[in-house]
């Protein structure tokens, strides 16, 4: 045994884009995760892995630690720090994290058609707060109550994706105690990669996780209030296109706004590269993969590229600012509340 044998599953994305086309339906993607962990187990760490896991288990596990870890990386930005190490240039602008509100609920505008949880995460309200907050006013508008449970904390996702299942199956324990004590018609999530954990490794909620495009496809929104008039494409979230198998879904609401010319574009559904932490204990084979979208992506000449995954959002902004181009880059849900 030895690291030339394991290269191939390192430098496997865990997209699975395979498992959309066995015709078999091989789950791959547990099998990609086990032999990971089988692989963790085994092999003599690089400094580089082992600074991930220490990473996962000390910080993304504890969501307090987060938000203090995004304070000081907020003021490293201001200073001009994070330019230093290509991982600091990757990450977008930081805001103030998304808070919840008092109570822990957003209450439905008009009729209270439904009551549902919201993922909070560990990554999202970070990066992305403004997808957060955009996600939730939709579900407002849809006749949702917004419950977010307290003492939630990261799905597993990441662990899972590293090798690490045991730290996974410990989130997922602590998740379900939290579940266990609310009642919801439904778990909305707006991050690609953990709405396929959640439907794969938890079996109490199955069928009442929903990707946030799913559950706005099936309950509807109430008509738009002004125009969206940008030129508009979309990168399929390779958990959200492969493992969810939601596609259509984020399509027919995005093309729906008013004052949208949509463009799609060429091969969607391949990888961006970006693949949880790909993009940093990969860095080579990430990029090649991101150039080769980035090419596609420019083809559309759009003013916004759409996205439904944090990972997807960081990488394609990164590349998309390194090229030059003025496009942006938005969470579905932003495209989507620009209307309301």
């Amino acid at each position: 045994f030895d690291e030339e044998q394991v290269k191939h599953i390192d430098l496997c994305l865990g997209c699975r884009t395979c498992e959309g086309v066995c015709p078999s339906g091989v789950p791959y993607g547990r099998i990609i995760e086990a032999g990971r962990a089988d692989v963790e187990d085994v092999r003599r760490p690089s400094a580089k892995r082992a600074t991930s896991r220490v990473a996962l288990r000390q910080l993304l596990a504890h969501p307090q630690r987060l938000r203090a870890a995004g304070t000081a990386t907020r003021l490293a930005q201001k200073l001009h720090l994070t330019s230093i190490a290509r991982s600091g240039r990757m990450l977008p602008p930081l805001r103030a994290p998304f808070r919840v509100p008092a109570g822990n609920v957003a209450p439905a505008i008009g009729e209270r058609k439904h009551r549902v949880a919201f993922l909070v995460g560990c990554v999202m309200p970070i990066l992305y707060p403004q997808s957060h907050d955009a996600a939730v006013k939709l579900l407002q508008l849809a006749g949702s109550e917004v419950w977010f449970p307290p003492g939630e904390r990261c799905c597993g996702a990441l662990f899972a994706h590293n090798g690490d299942l045991e730290g996974a199956q410990q989130l997922r324990d602590a998740n379900m105690r939290v579940y266990n004590a609310g009642a919801f018609d439904a778990l909305i999530v707006d991050s690609a990669g953990c709405g396929a954990h959640l439907k794969d490794f938890y079996p109490e909620l199955q069928g009442r996780v929903k990707d946030l495009t799913e559950w706005l496809a099936e309950v509807g929104l109430p008509e738009a209030k002004r125009d969206v008039k940008i030129r508009l494409t979309y990168q399929d979230a390779c958990h959200l296109a492969h493992a969810q198998k939601i596609k259509k879904q984020p399509r027919d609401l995005m093309r729906a706004l008013p004052g949208v010319e949509w463009v799609e574009m060429r091969h969607a559904e391949i990888c961006c590269g970006a693949a949880g932490l790909y993009s940093t204990l990969e860095p080579e084979m990430s990029n090649r993969i991101l150039q080769e979208k980035l090419d596609d992506v420019l083809a559309t000449n759009a003013d916004v590229l759409a996205v439904a995954n944090p990972g997807c959002q960081m990488q394609l902004e990164a590349g998309l600012k390194k090229r030059g181009s003025a496009m942006k880059v938005e969470h579905v849900a932003e495209i989507l509340a620009r209307a309301f």
